[in-house]
């Protein structure tokens, strides 16, 4: 019993965590601790919610949650349950194993779904995608809508339309190409895959749809940040400020896209100094850790 506490009290503080980070403005000056306290967050989640019906039908073996897996696996192999344990109990199990198997399918589904379109969109930039001498390193699409996102994966591509380049001046677009650089080093596809599939998963939870958009709107500020590294904050402000007044953007499936996510909050940050808040930030870090920790810890006991 004291394991299902303890997996209910995970789930709780995630929530409750999550409900601070979506509220917090802090997270807009550090948005790669950030993102490391949402990647906690979902762990953490992800784990209360499989182990918790486990802990509840395990409870008659007193004993930790790993074990008590392992031992329920050797007495199912050998037909002698212990006294106590019933239908109930072997139920709750298995919806904690259905909630992990649909966790993991999800995943995996969602990994295909994007490497799929990833790989129908490369094949048809190899078609109307042209190289461009002075543009090093991207590819251009004869589109006249506003354009720029990156195609993520092994080979990463930076797009962007015959739109943008009629759009932003030079030094805009420099810095729009260093923000979609940012997501394919940072392997920002990868960040997101996991709560897309939570998502999906647990499409009941309203937070967790909510843990998504902050993430996604993280992930931009920080090729944001890395952009603004290299060009300074006001190239990139005016390039966002153009992409927020143009009336069609265009971001294909699979990629990550510069005109995705709140225009207005992003130029506002970019054009608003402020140092990164460390104290905060180490706490945050030190509170989700725990957090996503002890349902591990559980697993293993």
């Amino acid at each position: 019993m004291a394991h299902t506490l303890h997996f209910a009290a995970s789930m709780l503080a995630c929530w409750l965590i999550a409900q601070v980070l979506a509220r917090s403005t802090w997270t807009w000056r550090s948005p790669r601790v950030a993102i490391v306290c949402w990647q906690a967050v979902g762990l953490g989640v992800g784990l209360s919610a499989m182990g918790l019906p486990i802990a509840l039908g395990l409870a008659p073996y007193h004993r930790g949650t790993g074990s008590a897996l392992l031992a329920l696996a050797d007495d199912l192999r050998h037909g002698a349950l212990p006294a106590g344990l019933g239908a109930v109990h072997l139920g709750l199990v298995g919806v904690g194993l259905g909630i992990g198997a649909v966790l993991l399918t999800t995943t995996v589904r969602s990994t295909h779904g994007a490497v799929r379109a990833q790989r129908r969109h490369r094949d048809l930039l190899t078609l109307v995608a042209r190289q461009d001498p002075t543009l090093p390193g991207a590819l251009v699409l004869d589109h006249p809508s506003a354009a720029a996102y990156c195609l993520p994966g092994v080979r990463p591509r930076v797009v962007v339309s015959v739109g943008t380049l009629s759009l932003l001046d030079r030094a805009e677009l420099e810095a729009v190409l260093s923000h979609e650089r940012a997501h394919a080093q940072e392997r920002h596809d990868l960040v997101l895959l996991p709560f897309t599939a939570l998502c999906r998963a647990l499409p009941w939870f309203r937070w967790v749809r909510e843990a998504h958009e902050r993430v996604s709107l993280l992930v931009e500020m920080r090729a944001d940040d890395k952009a603004r590294e290299l060009h300074a904050e006001a190239p990139l402000a005016g390039a966002l400020r153009r992409f927020a007044a143009a009336g069609n953007r265009i971001t294909p499936a699979g990629t990550l896209g510069l005109g995705d996510r709140d225009l207005d909050v992003r130029v506002q940050r970019l054009l608003v100094a402020g140092r990164p808040p460390r104290l905060l930030g180490a706490v945050a870090l030190a509170v989700t850790t725990t957090a996503a920790a002890l349902p591990v810890s559980l697993f293993l006991s």
